[in-house]
């Protein structure tokens, strides 16, 4: 992989590119990044990153054969239309934008293509993202030995099949944010108990880094874990029994559920677009 092309240099692509720079599979000049007409985006990523801006679409994926299409979801339709002129048959297209059905990518370009769906996260950034993939009939061992490399660099990656990366992406896509609002509330409620701000930001990460720890070193399910911590009669009980009070556990089910189904019609919407679309220009 010589050129790897990005179309989009949000959040996401900053996390797989700083990812991949970091591990240096890649010479930063050959990861060329456009991202719409945001220009002091575009300095920020070459400034941080040593990535080459480009502003043209037909610049961006000369030469290159492995496309990173990272846009969001409402975005993709006007970002393959301005792309599919220079997509050819032998192009690899990974996608990472959430919904999107290779189906659709297919209608959009006009063309069948190698495409590999991919759901990570953004802990990409520290080579920690929880990824999952999805491919076509067209992508060869080589291309899905190459990409499954390159996202290896930036943490765990697991093949599955593409109806089930909606499902991915409530969980292990959207995760790290449900984290994060676990750790907010933590440390907020550390400080109304008396804890300085810093020590309740140590305590609560050094805390969630542990308990991942212990998840991924044991055999022992989440619940045997959670009940060893819980004597009868103590603090943790006292605690977990308002969690169970307020439905916290139940919360977190359809907060997945929710997060999936919002994925499925995204999905659905986009097709529903480029069939509007394409009556259209009937």
């Amino acid at each position: 992989m010589n050129k790897l092309a990005f179309i989009g240099g949000g959040s996401m692509a900053e996390a797989i590119i700083s990812g991949i720079t970091a591990k240096g599979i890649l010479n930063p000049l050959d990861i060329h990044v456009i991202n719409k007409s945001d220009c002091d985006r575009l300095a920020f990523l070459q400034q941080e990153y040593g990535i080459t801006p480009v502003q043209q679409m037909n610049d961006l994926l000369a030469g290159t054969k492995t496309v990173i299409l990272a846009v969001k979801p409402k975005d993709v339709i006007t970002a393959l239309s301005a792309a599919k002129a220079f997509i050819s048959n032998d192009t690899l297209i990974i996608s990472v934008a959430a919904g999107v059905s290779m189906d659709c990518i297919e209608k959009i370009i006009g063309r069948k293509t190698s495409i590999i769906r991919v759901m990570p996260n953004t802990s990409a950034a520290i080579g920690k993202s929880a990824t999952a993939m999805a491919i076509n009939e067209l992508v060869s061992e080589q291309q899905l030995s190459a990409v499954m490399n390159m996202f290896q660099t930036i943490g765990l990656v697991a093949l599955v099949e593409e109806q089930q990366l909606d499902a991915v992406t409530g969980l292990s896509g959207s995760g790290p944010a449900y984290i994060y609002y676990l750790a907010e509330a933590m440390m907020t409620s550390a400080r109304e108990i008396g804890l300085e701000d810093h020590t309740a930001k140590d305590l609560t990460i050094q805390t969630l880094i542990g308990a991942a720890e212990m998840l991924q070193s044991t055999s022992k399910s989440p619940q045997l874990l959670r009940k060893e911590v819980t004597s009868p009669g103590g603090t943790t009980e006292a605690g977990i029994k308002v969690l169970d009070q307020l439905g916290v556990h139940d919360a977190v089910i359809s907060c997945i559920k929710e997060a999936s189904r919002q994925s499925k019609q995204l999905g659905e919407n986009l097709s529903e677009q480029i069939h509007l679309e394409s009556m259209r220009l009937k």
